[in-house]
């Protein structure tokens, strides 16, 4: 079955040898030195540089359209043959949403509510983004749907550091 495993950026090399990962998308900081593991070819890395942020702040960069954007086509050119990692600083806002998102855009049919609830007992510390959630939301024309389902599993648990999780995509039945 094909998953996203989620971790923080000091965890990425262990997980990605762990999973036997194809893909890899970070989402951190634009000027965050992130080695790619080896096994990772440069073209199945994304790299969405901005800052942990739901509301402009001067000097700080937000997540746009763009960036969403990139990530869709990233996710949609992924065979999921094998895992994808998904990874932030922290592994607890950036790569939740992220992986909130892409098990969004990959399972259609799945309620946005339970995708939420799911990502919750895989993470008890999980805070997706909501900006990047409400972007992907409005984008994907959920109606608000993803964003209800983030506020409604509320902030997770204080914690430095996430501890890597994986989220299953399941296959729609033929």
């Amino acid at each position: 079955m094909p998953s996203l495993h989620v971790c923080s950026l000091s965890r990425l090399e262990a997980t990605v040898a762990a999973s036997g990962a194809s893909h890899v998308a970070t989402l951190i900081n634009a000027g965050t030195p992130v080695p790619r593991p080896a096994t990772i070819p440069a073209d199945n890395h994304l790299f969405l540089g901005f800052n942990d942020i739901v509301e402009p702040t001067a000097g700080m960069i937000t997540v746009g359209e763009a960036e969403v954007l990139r990530l869709f086509d990233f996710v949609d050119a992924w065979s999921r043959e094998r895992p994808m990692v998904i990874h932030c600083w922290a592994g607890i806002s950036r790569s939740t949403a992220g992986a909130f998102v892409t098990a969004c855009r990959l399972m259609p049919e799945r309620a946005e509510d339970d995708i939420a609830r799911e990502l919750r007992v895989k993470s008890p510390s999980a805070t997706p983004n909501l900006r990047l959630v409400r972007i992907a939301d409005a984008l994907m024309g959920r109606g608000g749907r993803m964003a209800k389902a983030i506020e409604a599993i509320g902030r997770g648990r204080d914690a430095f550091e996430g501890v890597p999780f994986v989220l299953p995509i399941e296959r729609a039945a033929p």
